[in-house]
């Protein structure tokens, strides 16, 4: 499959080990991947937080550096963020709407409907759980919210996590509670965002894991802020650099403190045709 690649403006900006580790897992798994280079970010802070006047230029820049995929130029669209695939799926059609803009809706929605998360993509479409990764350390996986809630992704992340070779993989307690990220819910909201975050690391301790790991990189780095500064000694990684690690090229979990640099031990050239 020719697949493209939207590696979200988190990412970008600070965890690009995310989607760099998303190329290399589909291409070991025999799949192009391609780089829409105009892309940026998909709107979702804006339309969180009601400004849907001023997601509406994102929005569009969005379904028109993905609109290829109607033309059959790409098969897919793979996310490595359950946010912002929800976002796609469920918010870009409907501010268009609300703003007077039914053609962009239906392009929207259209694009939408060939848009996958990574797990998704990888149980669904392309029908793998097992994707030869070798990982051998003690690992909990929290399900985020928009994974959970508005994709229902299930338990795909764990059936991919359950095949590969080497894993100890623990269950995490509670684990279908929010971390209390929320995007600006941790900003307007932070004395109880650091309550459900002081939870959720209670419960991600007492697993003993080496590793946590989620679909998304933004609770990740919420949940990662606390356990660094209480020196917990667990790290976090995404699913994909799970899923990308091998024998002979394998992923080491970061060290305590690292703010969220490439870790990968190879560069990653993408097209971007």
């Amino acid at each position: 499959m020719r697949i493209a690649l939207a590696a979200t403006c988190l990412a970008d900006a600070m965890f690009p080990q995310a989607p760099q580790a998303t190329v290399r897992l589909l291409e070991r798994l025999g799949h192009e991947v391609v780089f829409p280079p105009t892309q940026t970010c998909c709107g979702q802070m804006h339309v969180n937080t009601g400004y849907f006047a001023d997601a509406m230029p994102i929005i569009t820049n969005h379904v028109e550096a993905f609109s290829p995929v109607l033309d059959d130029e790409w098969d897919a669209i793979v996310v490595p963020s359950g946010s912002c695939t929800g976002s796609i799926r469920h918010q870009q059609a409907m501010v268009c709407r609300t703003q007077g803009n039914e053609k962009l809706a239906v392009t929207a929605e259209a694009v939408a409907a060939k848009t996958y998360e990574l797990s998704e993509l990888l149980v669904d479409v392309l029908g793998v759980t097992d994707v030869g990764a070798h990982f051998p350390h003690r690992v909990t996986y929290h399900p985020t919210c928009h994974s959970l809630r508005m994709l229902h992704v299930g338990d795909r992340p764990l059936q991919l996590l359950r095949a590969v070779d080497g894993i100890d993989l623990v269950e995490l307690p509670d684990a279908e509670s929010c971390c209390g990220f929320g995007g600006t819910f941790a900003l307007k909201n932070s004395e109880t965002s650091v309550a459900m975050l002081g939870d959720k690391m209670t419960n991600v301790r007492s697993t003993g894991a080496e590793v946590l790991t989620a679909g998304d990189y933004s609770c990740l780095m919420h949940i990662g802020g606390g356990l660094s500064r209480t020196r917990s000694g667990v790290r976090t990684m995404h699913l994909a650099e799970i899923l990308a690690s091998t024998r002979t090229e394998p992923a080491q979990p970061p060290t305590v403190g690292d703010p969220g640099t490439d870790r990968s031990a190879t560069s990653i050239e993408v097209s971007t045709r």
